[in-house]
């Protein structure tokens, strides 16, 4: 299971600290969505370079102008780019096509689809399908049984990410589950240490 950090609300010298510190030590270094539309793409490219050995994910969440955007986002050194599952079937499609022109990964956002929508994109079997609840609920599920609960109704779907934040105690179930990549925010962004914060959710698994 791969950890991502996700970097957001901050300005950018603290996302340069803190990209610098995390760097090589978690696998994806995540631009967060507000990161993204507060600065843009192209001005946090220059960002991408220092982080060594971790990928670089842009949290997009792409709705519209697929193409553009995936594009673009590629283009200025990301390794994962974001879409919606609840954009229209050609934006997704595109986004895909995108994704596989560049050799790079796309990472479907599941945050308001329903069970027919989920069917409907999973000719994208390939892509990384992303468990998300909306940071505005006010009680997260228990990330455990969301996971085993879509594995149960999509078991085609293998590429799955989710967070879990505030479930520290299931992180190393849900590497047993087989989730490929694990995301998280203020425990380790927003920890006094990231470096042994991050070091310390590796060691529930690894």
């Amino acid at each position: 299971m791969k950890v991502q950090v996700a970097i957001d609300r901050v300005n950018l010298d603290k996302a340069e600290e803190l990209i610098h510190a995390l760097s090589g030590e978690v696998d994806i270094i995540e631009m967060g969505t507000s990161l993204t539309m507060e600065f843009g793409v192209r001005q946090l490219a220059a960002l991408v370079n220092i982080a060594g050995d971790s990928a670089v994910l842009a949290d997009i969440k792409t709705c519209d102008e697929g193409k553009y955007e995936f594009d673009t986002g590629y283009e200025c050194g990301f390794s994962h780019l974001t879409v919606m599952g609840a954009a229209s079937s050609e934006t997704v499609r595109v986004c895909y096509e995108s994704a596989k022109a560049h050799h790079r990964e796309i990472m479907i956002d599941l945050i308001g689809c329903d069970e027919a929508r989920v069917r409907e994109l999973c000719e994208f079997s390939d892509a990384i399908f992303y468990l998300h609840t909306s940071i505005d609920a006010p009680q997260p599920p228990s990330p455990l049984a969301e996971i085993r609960r879509f594995k149960e109704q999509f078991p085609q779907l293998a590429r799955l990410a989710i967070s879990a934040d505030g479930h520290l105690d299931e992180i190393a179930d849900l590497a047993g589950e087989g989730v490929e990549i694990l995301i998280m925010g203020p425990t380790i962004n927003a920890a006094d240490d990231p470096v042994a914060a991050g070091r310390a959710v590796l060691s529930k698994f690894r």
